[in-house]
């Protein structure tokens, strides 16, 4: 599973109540959703069909788990008092994704809706089971997203869904730990790498990060890196090549990190991960931008400690981003309310519901919000008044349009532990464990009809 979506489940209220003030200014800045009026945080409204549907009796069934969906959820209903949302937590990542599969396939209980990371929509989407939401008028939203952003709700030249939020790549780290020990702040990943070896020859107990092995992460570096491992042409042909330029520049570049034990053995999300973040034998992170929350709720005494800066490049003033988490709103082919789920999912990611969510913490994919000042000014005392945001839109502005997920991610990350995690167990190198990745996911690919070419 990725890391952003396991993040928000364990954000606190308090985490969550951090917002509340930026919820109003946003919505200060641009026009409110209502019953009668604009759907879209940008301008863009509903379709005719939509802004029928809406005023018709209807309930949706909407499966997702963000901590903030009760509160989009009651928001909705109260605009739109004739529709009745149906919220279901059927679990998150794997688990959520099979029970829709197992659905799906006995074509009963299947969701009007579903919240679907970005890695997982190719999976639902090339099997047919997602709406094109094209046919209703929604491609009309494309100017409310970044290039990367909009790229990542498409599969085989349709709209399959619509962002609910994003995970921009940034470097959180922890100014005390870093002031301490003299390391630079790094522009570039040469000088994470000497921040990594200064920082542990000095103190061995302590490391710039940790690594345990996570394809979510990986393939983001990869992404940032300017590499395409993955490449889908139509519906049926694959392409899977790690010894691109951008995967082999990752992987020259970490490997060291890896095999020279100068990354934390610590698996993230663990009582030692929090242990090491409040301490500082963890230094800093790479991570998407809704780590801010995850910080403040989960890390309290890095209170004034902790800074953020943008992703170092592999050479000096190239600026690259890519997305880490980050999920999707899709409408199942299977809705017999496609016209009143197609104007919910763009409320939640355009409209109000956009709004609220960025006003608890959920790092918004609208670029209306991304570029406010009233969110991009926002001084944070957890961050030592920093305004964090400002760091993180040009972040966001900054991901590499043009990657792609395999049509069977979901599979291919289940693998990961047993191939490339055997380089974090000191049984092989990043490379051999990529090339086994590789072989055994082009391996499952050709087995369920796709035609693949591994390089």
């Amino acid at each position: 599973m990725l890391k952003a979506p396991r993040s928000r489940i364990a954000r606190t209220m308090a985490g969550a109540a951090v917002g509340v003030a930026l919820a109003g200014a946003l919505a200060a800045c641009s026009s409110s959703g209502s019953a009668s009026g604009s759907a879209a945080a940008g301008g863009s409204s509903a379709s005719a069909g939509a802004s029928s549907a809406l005023q018709t009796p209807t309930t949706l069934t909407w499966w997702a788990w963000a901590p903030q969906d009760k509160q989009l959820v009651a928001a909705f209903e109260k605009a739109y008092p004739k529709i009745k949302v149906n919220l279901v937590n059927a679990g998150t990542g794997t688990t959520e994704y099979t029970k829709l599969q197992n659905a799906i396939k006995a074509g009963s209980g299947v969701p009007d809706i579903a919240q679907i990371e970005y890695y997982a929509l190719p999976q639902f989407a090339l099997g047919g089971s997602l709406a094109n939401l094209a046919s209703d008028g929604l491609s009309a939203d494309q100017s409310q997203f970044s290039p990367a952003v909009w790229d990542s709700v498409h599969s085989g030249g349709q709209l399959v869904g619509l962002p609910q939020d994003t995970g921009p790549m940034a470097l959180f780290y922890n100014k005390t730990v870093f002031d301490k020990y003299k390391l630079t702040v790094p522009a570039t990943w040469a000088q994470y790498v000497a921040d990594a070896k200064k920082l542990h020859a000095a103190n061995p107990k302590a490391y710039i990060t940790n690594d345990t092995g996570d394809p979510g992460f990986l393939t983001s570096m990869i992404w940032a890196a300017g590499g395409h491992p993955y490449v889908t042409s139509g519906t049926k042909n694959v392409t899977i090549n790690f010894t691109d330029t951008g995967s082999q520049k990752f992987v020259s570049m970490w490997s060291p990190l890896v095999s020279g034990g100068l990354v934390a053995p610590i698996s993230s999300w663990s009582s030692q991960w929090y242990q090491g973040l409040t301490n500082g034998d963890i230094a800093s992170l790479v991570i998407g931008g809704w780590m801010g929350v995850d910080l403040e709720s989960g890390v309290p005494g890095g209170k004034g400690q902790w800074r953020v800066a943008p992703l170092p490049g592999y050479t000096a003033g190239a600026a690259a981003s890519s997305e880490n988490g980050g999920s999707s709103d899709a409408v199942l082919s299977a809705s017999k309310n496609q016209a009143a789920a197609a104007a919910f999912v763009q409320w939640i990611s355009t409209g109000q519901g956009a709004r609220l969510s960025a006003g608890t913490g959920d790092f918004p994919a609208a670029t209306a919000i991304l570029n406010a000042a009233s969110w991009e000014n926002q001084a944070q005392a957890y961050f030592g008044g920093q305004a964090i945001n400002q760091v993180l839109s040009q972040a966001s502005s900054a991901v590499l349009p043009g990657w792609s997920y395999l049509p069977f991610q979901v599979y291919a990350n289940s693998i990961f532990p047993n191939t490339v995690g055997a380089a974090y167990a000191g049984k092989g190198t990043l490379t051999a464990g990529l090339a086994a990745w590789q072989q055994q996911s082009a391996s499952y690919g050709s087995q369920q009809g796709f035609s693949v070419t591994s390089k």
